[in-house]
C-alpha cells in the first residue's frame, strides 16, 4: 500500500508502519529497535525497554490490543 504525499516526486511507504503493543508508538517494522514472536505474530517496538515488558507477559499486551479492536 503506498500513499502520495503532497508531492509527486514523494512516496511514503506506509504498509511498513505497525504499531508498539507496550507504549502504542507507530514504529517503521524495518527500523524498530526490537522484535518478538509470539503464537507466530512477530511484534515490533520502539525501544527495547517496551520488548522487555511484552516478553514478561505477552499475553496482557496481546488481549488488550484484541479489546481495542473490537
Amino acid at each position: 500500500f503506498l500513499r502520495l504525499t503532497h508531492s509527486a516526486t514523494e512516496i511514503v511507504e506506509v504498509a511498513s508502519m505497525v504499531k508498539d503493543p507496550v507504549c502504542k508508538m507507530m514504529v517503521d517494522e524495518h527500523k524498530a529497535a526490537a522484535t518478538s514472536i509470539y503464537k507466530g505474530t512477530t511484534y515490533y517496538f520502539c525501544a527495547k525497554v517496551c520488548k522487555e515488558k511484552f516478553d514478561k507477559d505477552p499475553e496482557t499486551f496481546v488481549e488488550k490490543e484484541k479489546e481495542e479492536r473490537s
